[in-house]
């Protein structure tokens, strides 16, 4: 039976996302806006590729950018390991349909192509007892959780509840690119001219479900835009008297799972100092655990023709199978050394292109099925 109420619980059932067929990017303006710190190096923006001097976008047009065969490869070949992983830790996997082709889409709005359904965290949360899907920032991942339909529907006949978030119609319109035109860039119209529609209603919902991190009660919602905003008032009210929702303001730009993850009740892994302050009042009297600072030769080295979607602390975004272990990347020796030094056990698993794909072991990962229940951390 479905049940997830925290990240660090005895993980008894997983989802983890297919990397099939992950060919192209669409560098459409949704896309833009999302890797904002990419489609917009050229004009200044902190770009944290290993090298930058030429690895941007176009920021004036649109396309597609092909991903290279060999990376694709190895990411497939990281992705089973940590599959088989999992099953020989007792975890019982599901997978998602396979993306077996390219597959081009249209709404009476837009065009797309389809990506497969591999950072899965990205836009689903278990909580509790009920599968809630979050609304897509980027247009190309808006049929995404179509390709996890069977999973869902398999947990729905044993009793699940199963939610859906408004589903943004994404007009150009639709984006507040305010928070990008505050970060050291030109405003986003100078950039990317968000053409007008007769379908333009403003605003929408568009929010990802990896804002999000669970401690049974009480759960951290980042909000760096009035379309988090509107998610996130949407959540209270659906929610009201189950879940208390902790807002924290412009925390990040959108995920904050490679910035703070709890280990296990009264433990934290945070990024650096900085964010401590910015937590709720309980949160900073938890033990907290500093990473040491990653250095670019943990990284393969790549072209410049190669677009990098992730900063390099995407080796934070680590997935606990209960309060002791977790995975954790091997190829950051240092991490594993520091959470072996607080008395966990990390369970290693190679994943080489992190910053190509976008995501770590959490963003692949939809943890289902964990031991516990709704409990009060924060009292």
């Amino acid at each position: 039976m479905l049940n997830s109420f925290n990240e660090w619980s005895t993980l008894k059932e997983v989802v983890v996302g297919s990397p099939i067929n992950y060919n192209t990017q669409d560098l459409e303006l949704s896309f833009k806006v999302f890797f904002h710190d990419v489609a917009y190096s050229t004009f200044g923006y902190p770009y944290y590729g290993s090298n930058s001097r030429n690895n941007t976008l176009d920021s004036q047009s649109s396309g597609t950018h092909t991903l290279k065969r060999k990376y694709l490869e190895e990411l497939n070949e990281d992705v089973e390991e940590l599959v088989n992983t999992l099953k020989q830790l007792g975890v019982k996997v599901h997978r998602p349909i396979t993306l077996s082709k390219a597959i081009k889409f249209e709404t009476p709005y837009w065009k797309a192509d389809c990506i497969p359904a591999l950072n899965i965290r990205d836009q689903a949360i278990i909580l509790g007892n009920e599968i809630l899907e979050t609304p897509p920032q980027v247009r190309a991942r808006y049929f995404e959780n179509d390709l996890l339909k069977p999973i869902f529907y398999e947990y729905f006949q044993q009793g699940a509840k199963w939610t859906t978030m408004p589903k943004p119609i994404m007009t150009d319109k639709s984006f507040d690119t305010s928070y990008i035109s505050g970060q050291n860039v030109p405003a986003m119209q100078e950039v990317y001219p968000q053409k007008e529609s007769e379908f333009d209603i403003g605003y929408e919902m568009m929010f990802d479900a990896a804002q999000c991190i669970r401690f049974g009660k009480d759960i951290l919602i980042n909000v760096a835009t009035k379309n988090h905003y509107l998610a996130y008032e949407w959540l209270q009210r659906h929610f009201e008297g189950k879940f208390n929702f902790h807002m924290l303001y412009q925390f990040a730009d959108n995920h904050i799972d490679s910035i703070i993850l709890p280990l296990k009740p009264g433990t934290l892994l945070l990024r650096n100092p900085q964010f401590l302050a910015r937590l709720p009042e309980p949160l900073q009297k938890w033990d907290i655990i500093y990473p040491p600072e990653p250095t670019e030769n943990i990284f393969p080295e790549y072209e410049d023709d190669d677009l990098i979607l992730t900063s390099k602390y995407i080796d934070l975004n680590v997935l606990s199978i209960d309060e002791d272990k977790i995975i954790v990347n091997s190829l950051f020796p240092e991490l594993i050394k520091t959470l072996e030094k607080h008395g966990f056990t990390p369970i290693t698993v190679q994943h080489r292109h992190r910053r190509i794909f976008g995501g770590g072991f959490h963003c692949f990962t939809l943890d289902t099925v964990r031991e516990g229940s709704l409990e009060d951390y924060f009292s």
